[in-house]
């Protein structure tokens, strides 16, 4: 583990998101992927909307994708649906995955350029024009104190020129009094820290931390790091793209 992040890909035994979508490929059908967090009352995934076409997805992932050039990563690719829409496009795409069981699903659907390895792994050396983080994108991030160990990374793999497009969620809404004042413990840690931990059938994945973050603060760090914040759309449930280039 190096600045925070960790360098690892997933055992299949501990793969529960990767399991789910393996099944699904195979057999058209899937049980409950379960996700959990000590912050919020359990919920899940419908494994399905994974495999969503270009058709299905949303305004914020269609723009994002229509908006990627050049070389893209995608990042955290899953079963490959946002490769799969670049391809079809005519759009060069390396999709990566730390889940072995996702890398494999992704391989059998047809994305003709796919990697199991961690983004920040060294063993990723390419250099891209657009690096794609959907799916609450910056997620993966973790913690907010992580976020200029992030721009170092996002240094080291972007082309001259490149462009980071990722999206997320302001978690502000979840501390928003009946008056329309903010709740929120100042002293505490950043209000879009998550923790969550997911379960397939009787495989469980190990806790991991996820970041929700609020543009304006992006946008602060990102401008600390050398780089520039455009937020190409905002919807109506807090959810934002944000294009960040240097």
């Amino acid at each position: 583990m190096e600045n925070g992040f960790s360098f690892k890909t997933l055992a299949p035994s501990a793969d529960p998101m990767g399991a789910a979508i393996a099944e699904y490929f195979k057999t058209g059908k899937a049980a409950k992927l379960r996700v959990m967090s000590e912050m919020f009352d359990e919920d899940e995934i419908p494994v399905k909307t994974l495999f969503r076409t270009y058709a299905q997805m949303s305004k914020l992932e269609k723009l994002a994708l229509d908006k990627a050039q050049g070389s893209i990563l995608d990042v955290g690719a899953g079963s490959g649906c946002h490769s799969l829409a670049l391809q079809d496009m005519g759009k060069e795409v390396c999709a990566i995955d730390i889940s072995p069981l996702s890398v494999e699903t992704m391989k059998a659907r047809g994305v003709k350029d796919v990697a199991e390895v961690n983004l920040f792994s060294p063993m990723l050396d390419r250099k891209f024009d657009t690096i794609l983080m959907l799916m609450n994108g910056s997620g993966i991030i973790g913690k907010v104190e992580n976020l200029p160990a992030f721009f170092r990374r996002m240094d080291s793999l972007l082309a001259e020129g490149g462009q980071i497009l990722m999206d997320s969620s302001d978690l502000i809404y979840l501390y928003e009094e009946e008056d329309g004042s903010v709740s929120i413990d100042l002293a505490g840690a950043y209000y879009g820290e998550v923790d969550y931990r997911m379960q397939y059938r009787n495989i469980k994945g190990e806790t991991f931390d996820w970041l929700y973050i609020d543009p304006e603060t992006l946008t602060m760090y990102a401008a600390g790091c050398g780089y520039k914040t455009e937020i190409l759309y905002k919807g109506n449930s807090y959810d934002f793209l944000a294009r960040l280039t240097k």
